[in-house]
């Protein structure tokens, strides 16, 4: 329901806009307005997001929990989409959400709702649980010595039958 009202306000809200910006300021300087929002927030999403991914990528190498950096990274990939979206409302959501204090201020917001069960990383992560939860896991290969193994004509090798 709440996606309905959004499709239908945001054009409304966007309309609006500029007929009122258009009247005050005339066409040429509001077209100029928004393809200057759309340039400023194309090189502001690539800054965010290069900053976003090296978080992302530091979170992996240090094996700690990476729903935040990711959350970030998803919220500058949505500020990108409304920054291209010609409006002035969307331009305002899309620079709030480029600013690091709004992401973290929605991050805290999200994490009130959701809750990270487990977060498990890396070849020498801890056992899940304790001995009492069941058995041990081993990583390991095998091979099945009952069956013939073919050697590199396609045969199998002198011996084995």
């Amino acid at each position: 329901m709440w996606l309905l009202i959004a499709f239908i306000a945001v054009p409304l809200i966007e309309i609006a806009l500029f007929i009122e910006v258009g009247g005050a300021i005339g066409l040429w300087p509001t077209l100029a307005l928004v393809v200057l929002t759309a340039i400023i927030g194309t090189w502001l999403l690539r800054m965010q997001g290069r900053l976003a991914l090296a978080e992302v990528k530091r979170s992996f190498s240090d094996v700690d929990d990476p729903s935040e950096p990711l959350a970030h990274g998803a919220m500058i990939l949505f500020a990108g989409a409304l920054l291209l979206t010609p409006g002035f409302f969307t331009d305002v959501v899309g620079f709030a959400l480029l600013s690091p204090p709004v992401r973290r201020r929605i991050f805290a917001e999200i994490r009130k709702r959701v809750r990270l069960a487990t977060f498990e990383a890396g070849p020498n992560r801890p056992p899940h649980g304790s001995a009492q939860d069941g058995p041990d896991i081993i990583d390991a290969e095998f091979e099945d010595l009952d069956q013939p193994r073919h050697g590199p004509n396609g045969g199998t090798p002198r011996g084995r039958h």
